[in-house]
């Protein structure tokens, strides 16, 4: 490999949305993983801070804003599948105001929150990681080793 060559990653910025005990959800329509249940996130954009991609995510796909987010995991998720590798980080919000809106019916069925101990299945890619380690309060997840 040369030095200006390098491999590509994609960066998720995902939210974990907690209220209640109940974690948010969101069907994924028309795009891959279709079908799927998936935490509200996105790619990070080019210079842009990963909290503030969070929050962007959250808003821009439900409407929710929050008072703050922690940081709470990283899971290393090369997707076979796709040939994509992806770095997908987990937020988790704290003090989310309003109620989630479907802003973006071409990417989504619908929101729906799920108590934490009984979530809808399939659960997309990597997301699944994102959850169990909310549950399990561990902050790291690699598929690859």
């Amino acid at each position: 490999m040369s030095l200006d060559n390098y491999d590509t990653f994609y960066v998720g910025a995902n939210v974990l949305a907690v209220r209640d005990g109940k974690l948010l959800l969101g069907k994924r329509r028309n795009v891959f993983g279709d079908g799927t249940w998936a935490l509200p996130g996105g790619h990070l954009e080019s210079g842009e801070s990963m909290v503030a991609a969070a929050a962007r995510e959250l808003e821009e796909e439900t409407g929710l804003t929050a008072d703050s987010y922690e940081f709470v995991s990283l899971v290393n998720n090369p997707r076979k599948e796709r040939g994509k590798h992806y770095i997908q980080l987990g937020f988790r919000a704290e003090g989310i105001k309003g109620e989630p809106e479907l802003r973006e019916p071409d990417r989504c069925y619908e929101w729906k929150w799920f108590d934490l101990d009984n979530l809808p299945q399939p659960i997309f890619s990597g997301h699944d990681k994102l959850i169990k380690l909310l549950k399990d309060k561990e902050a790291y997840f690699s598929d690859s080793e």
